[in-house]
């Protein structure tokens, strides 16, 4: 490749029900499509799937690693563009595992009490998502590899 030539990025946005959680260009991603692992270069061919939980894995230009874990949702891919539409996401930056481990202590001790609310109680919505969060903190600290 001649020292002119760029090397071609694709921008990413990654948004959850409660914020904008990652937006940025990437040279390659890797996410947890429910038939197993996609990857993803700039160009790709159009594509939608449905996301299980896992990572996303961000390559940016800069050569750094962004690690996103999500509980599913959807993948969109155009030929510029990556759009993940998570139920819950995390950032791997955001980690703590205190905090992982309290969040895994309150959520145990809410199920336990699961009688006092409904399932269309915003409190067993909100107990769902910090059950989400728990987990995907517990499996960032478990399995953070690279590729």
């Amino acid at each position: 490749m001649s020292p002119n030539t760029e090397t071609p990025a694709i921008q990413v946005n990654i948004v959850s029900l409660e914020s904008e959680i990652y937006s940025g260009e990437a040279l390659r991603i890797s996410a947890p499509a429910q038939l197993g692992e996609v990857g993803i270069l700039p160009r790709h061919a159009p594509l939608i799937t449905r996301l299980s939980a896992g990572e996303v894995r961000i390559l940016t230009p800069q050569n750094t690693e962004e690690l996103i874990y999500v509980s599913g949702g959807m993948l969109e891919v155009q030929p510029a563009l990556v759009t993940i539409l998570a139920d819950t996401a995390v950032r791997a930056t955001h980690s703590d595992r205190a905090a992982a481990a309290e969040a895994k202590r309150l959520t145990e001790e809410a199920l336990q009490r699961q009688e006092h609310f409904t399932r269309s109680d915003r409190a067993y919505a909100e107990l769902l998502a910090g059950i989400a969060e728990m987990m995907m903190e517990h499996e960032l600290h478990k399995k953070h590899r690279r590729w």
